[in-house]
C-alpha cells in the first residue's frame, strides 16, 4: 500500500488559526465529495489542468487541496507529475491520504496556510488552485499571491479556478462564457440558487484575482476562461513568473 505522509507546515503559533473549511462546517466534511460530484466540480478540475498545461515529471502545488480532488485529476491527466496538497484542514487532508492510497497515487500533503508555503524560492513548476480563494481573507489573499511568485521557477505558472466575474475589460484572452464543459447559460435570469451563492464571488468581484497577482508582480495576470456554473460564475485566472 502507498505510503500517504501529512507534513505539518504550521509555523509555530498558528496551530489555533483560524480558517474557513470547505463545506463552511467541519461536521459537513464527510459529504464534501458526494456535492462535488453533485456539482460537476470535476469537469472544472479536468478544465483547469487542461489549461495549465502540466507536463511529465513537473512539480505542482496544489494550494486549498481539501480532500485532493485537483491533485488527482493532476495524476490522472500527468501520472509521473510530483504533486503536493497544501490545506490547513487535517481533516480534509486525512480523507486525500485515504483516498491516494486506495489509488495508489505518490502524493505529498502539507498542512498549512495559503500565505505560507513550504517549498523553497523558484522550485515549484505549477501553482494551482480550486475554489478556495474565496475562503481567504484580504491579508491571507495578498500573502498567497507573494508566496505564489516567491516559490514558481521562471516560467512557472499559477492557474486559479474559482468564483468570480467575468474579465470583459482592456486585455480579456478569455471566451465568451458560453461552454458546455460544466456551464449552464440562465438565459431568462439568474436562478434563486445563483443568487444565493453569488456571494461567494464578493472578494473576486471586479476582476480581483487578476489584480491580486499583478500586486504580487505577476506581469500577464488575465482571466483565460470563464463559464456560468449552476452554483455560479466561475473564472480561470492564470499567470506567468
Amino acid at each position: 500500500m502507498t505510503t500517504i505522509q501529512i507534513i505539518d507546515g504550521r509555523a509555530e503559533g498558528e496551530q489555533g488559526r483560524d480558517f474557513l473549511p470547505a463545506m463552511g462546517r467541519n461536521w459537513l466534511l464527510p459529504l464534501y465529495d458526494l456535492f462535488t460530484r453533485y456539482a460537476r466540480v470535476g469537469a472544472l478540475h479536468e478544465r483547469t489542468v487542461e489549461l495549465a498545461g502540466i507536463t511529465s515529471g513537473q512539480t505542482v502545488l496544489d494550494v486549498g487541496s481539501g480532500t485532493g480532488n485537483l491533485a488527482f485529476s493532476v495524476l490522472r491527466a500527468v501520472p509521473d507529475a510530483v504533486v503536493t496538497g497544501h490545506d490547513p484542514d487535517a481533516a480534509g487532508l486525512r480523507l486525500a491520504a485515504r483516498k491516494a492510497r486506495r489509488r495508489g497515487v505518490r502524493l505529498s500533503l502539507v498542512q498549512g496556510y495559503a500565505d505560507r508555503l513550504l517549498p523553497a524560492d523558484g522550485s515549484v513548476d505549477h501553482v494551482v488552485s480550486s475554489l478556495a480563494l474565496h475562503h481567504v481573507d484580504d491579508a491571507g489573499r495578498e500573502g498567497f499571491g507573494r508566496e505564489a511568485y516567491r516559490i514558481l521557477r521562471p516560467g512557472g505558472r499559477v492557474t486559479i479556478v474559482d468564483f468570480g466575474d467575468p474579465d470583459h475589460g482592456p486585455g480579456h484572452d478569455g471566451h465568451d462564457g458560453h461552454h458546455g464543459h460544466d456551464g449552464h447559460r440562465h438565459g431568462r435570469g439568474h436562478s434563486r440558487r445563483q443568487r444565493g451563492r453569488e456571494a461567494y464571488a464578493a472578494r473576486n468581484r471586479d476582476n480581483a484575482i487578476v489584480k491580486l497577482l499583478t500586486d504580487a508582480g505577476f506581469a500577464d495576470a488575465r482571466e483565460i476562461d470563464h463559464v456560468e456554473h449552476r452554483f455560479g460564475p466561475i473564472t480561470i485566472v492564470q499567470a506567468t513568473r
